[in-house]
């Protein structure tokens, strides 16, 4: 029935017509025919990848360093360089204290480092002691402290020989010096006191607690006597970090990403894995081994990274939460945006070069599968972790241009990981883009190589999404699979609204099912640091102190804890409504099935349901998780109490029953039969 309000109508009935006509025609919307829809359970369901739902984590926006790396002191080892970002050197971060009438000075060496990856450190002068004299750090904007939590500082140290440079100076005795932690008004929190002594570097710890909750606090170091120190790796960690490990995450960012329950964690990248040059790569074996001996970098995105979040911390990571790890590597080319070679600006390791680098990637396997006693291994059981990671996937190449140059390394690498560990499945690229030239070589080259899975990555408007809920439908069966690596729905300006979330959702239907082709599928970027971010939008906002939910984290959220490892068919009979979708699945181990609607309309959608091939008198507990908000341009990107989230409910079902999806909506229906 079509609705039209006569203006005649207005005319000789006035506001009480208008009142009438809107009474009429919310009625007629409650009433309209549902749609349908139908779910088959029976013994036809299509088995389909249990481990659908995964994260991508890429030090981007500072997710890492000032992110989801625990340590609390920025550029501690003394590392940073004009070539991140024109304002900033060795000592940036870092202020000079002379208290009570100290006097002194700080300068950066790099005569005698801790290690060649390591290359700089301070020497420390004491002309006049006074109250200290030493230095501050405040981290990323401020140290958060918790009331009462342990806080572990450490650094390297040893005793400057005192010679015509350095002034006077007794190195015989030790060098007393207090770690401090302090407002950023200098009003002492906690303090304990030790002593430095000998020519030889050394590590020294202690745990301080803080008394009160403060956002803003400062990491300080004083000397005490005349003399002088070289300092190093001056660190400070929470003492419970996830899971409590050593060199650890922030734990409440792990556990945002753990209760996704993703079933798989891609790294380090992205664009990040190519670097800025072809000799800028991604190197995992910097960042494995002592966090002194790594060695810190400018990333892709235009600031240092420490690597002190390296590949042992994101393989422990994936183990604690249950994720299957897959690393991804350079395909021996660099991006085609970042290089200086006619071929499309990609350039290629020089051929003499391929052996050693493919002999890199046989190493990473060696690493995370080998025994104890191989060499890799062995570095690998000296980090803490003897037996091997069960590694079964790599990502070869992110987003390249597939030129001549790019297949040809790829083919070199491709061919003898083949040749050397069968085992392990290699993930080729298709390109930036969801479709093109890129896309259509890629996947020719492929199915030339007999690939078996590639990655797509694809960042669209929201409508994409609805328009290309069938784009798996066609896809071969029994060929080549697909990971999704990379999407998102960008909508107006780039935000995280209600509307781009839905759009994912509906795609994600779309994924389940086809969960027989598309095996894998990652939402990026992942975190995103308030004040900090190169790229908009991102699954999760944080602070100091906070962490910010969007919508978009909500949906992958609800997919994850709800994928099932068999699908089944689904029949919805939409009618006119554009903005509909809909997937059902079955979980094996507990049983369940699982509904998943998608109402990204702004009117409700009247819908029945139907469990065809179950008893129809029998009832079933149903827990029913809705996601929706007031409007579709909702975001919660900042509020600490988001707008938008999940509200559960629990009810009993039958084989038919009907539902009203609110406007703008996720309903997931998780059915214990």
């Amino acid at each position: 029935m079509a609705h039209v309000f006569c203006p005649r109508l207005l005319r000789k009935w006035g506001k009480t017509g208008l009142f009438l006509w809107i009474q009429c025609l919310a009625v007629s919307v409650a009433f309209a025919d549902p749609i349908d829809l139908t779910i088959f359970v029976d013994q036809s369901a299509r088995p389909i990848s249990p481990n659908l739902i995964g994260v991508f984590f890429e030090d981007l926006n500072y997710a890492a360093d000032g992110g989801l790396y625990a340590e609390l002191v920025q550029n501690r080892s003394f590392e940073y360089s004009p070539t991140e970002q024109p304002d900033w050197h060795p000592l940036k971060f870092w202020d000079l204290q002379k208290r009570g009438n100290g006097d002194g000075s700080v300068v950066v060496a790099n005569m005698r480092p801790i290690h060649k990856n390591n290359p700089h450190y301070i020497l420390l002068t004491v002309r006049t002691p006074g109250q200290g004299v030493g230095i501050a750090n405040s981290g990323f904007g401020g140290i958060p402290l918790a009331a009462g939590e342990r806080y572990k500082a450490s650094f390297w140290a040893y005793q400057a020989f005192m010679g015509q440079m350095c002034g006077p100076g007794d190195n015989s005795k030790p060098m007393p010096v207090t770690l401090r932690l302090e407002t950023r008004s200098g009003e002492l929190l906690a303090e304990t006191s030790m002593q430095i002594q000998g020519r030889r570097w050394t590590p020294y710890n202690a745990t301080l607690v803080s008394p009160r909750a403060v956002n803003d606090a400062k990491l300080v170091l004083l000397a005490h006597e005349m003399g002088g120190v070289c300092l190093d790796m001056i660190s400070l960690f929470p003492e419970r970090t996830f899971r409590n490990r050593q060199n650890g995450l922030r734990a409440d960012l792990a556990q945002a990403i753990a209760d996704i329950k993703p079933k798989f964690i891609r790294f380090p990248g992205g664009c990040l894995v190519h670097g800025q040059g072809i000799h800028q790569y991604y190197d995992w074996k910097g960042s494995i081994g002592p966090v002194e001996q790594r060695r810190s970098f400018r990333n892709l995105w235009g600031y240092s990274q420490t690597l002190g979040l390296g590949y042992f911390e994101l393989f422990q990571f994936c183990e604690d939460i249950g994720a299957i790890p897959i690393p991804v590597v350079s395909a021996g080319v660099c991006c085609q945006h970042a290089g200086s070679s006619p071929s499309r600006g990609q350039e290629g390791l020089p051929l003499e070069e391929m052996p050693a680098y493919i002999q890199d990637i046989l190493d990473l396997i060696e690493w995370a599968n080998g025994p104890a006693t191989s060499k890799w291994g062995s570095m690998r059981a000296a980090g803490g972790h003897p037996d091997p990671f069960g590694l079964k996937y790599i990502g070869v190449g992110n987003e390249d241009a597939i030129t001549p140059v790019f297949k040809e390394r790829f083919r070199m690498i491709y061919e003898a990981l083949k040749k050397e560990h069968p085992e392990i499945t290699v993930i080729g690229t298709v390109g930036p883009f969801a479709a093109g030239e890129d896309y259509d070589n890629g996947w020719a080259f492929a199915k030339a190589l007999q690939l078996p899975m590639v990655d797509e990555h694809y960042y669209v408007n929201p409508q994409w999404f609805w328009d290309n809920l069938a784009r798996y439908d066609s896809y071969p069966r029994k060929s080549t699979t697909v990971y999704v690596g990379e999407y998102a729905a960008h909508d107006r300006g780039r935000r995280n609204t209600l509307r781009s979330a839905l759009a994912e959702a509906a795609e994600l239907t779309g994924f389940e099912r086809n969960g027989d082709v598309v095996v894998f599928a990652s939402y990026a970027p992942l975190l995103a640091r308030r004040g900090h971010t190169q790229w908009t939008p991102d699954m999760i906002y944080f602070d100091s102190v906070n962490v910010y939910f969007t919508a978009n984290y909500y949906v992958q959220q609800l997919f994850g804890q709800n994928g099932g490892d068999r699908c089944l068919e689904t029949d919805l009979a939409a009618g006119d409504s554009k903005k509909l979708a809909a997937s059902s699945v079955v979980d094996s181990g507990s049983g369940d099935l699982i509904v998943k609607i998608v109402n990204g309309a702004d009117t409700p959608a009247n819908i029945t349901i139907r469990l065809a091939g179950l008893s129809p008198d029998a009832p079933m507990k149903a827990v029913k998780t809705v996601l929706s908000g007031p409007d579709a341009d909702a975001v919660n990107e900042d509020a600490k109490e988001p707008v938008i989230k999940p509200i559960q409910s629990t009810e009993l079902v039958k084989s038919v029953f009907t539902y009203e999806a609110p406007a703008n909506s996720l309903t997931v229906y998780r059915i214990n039969r």
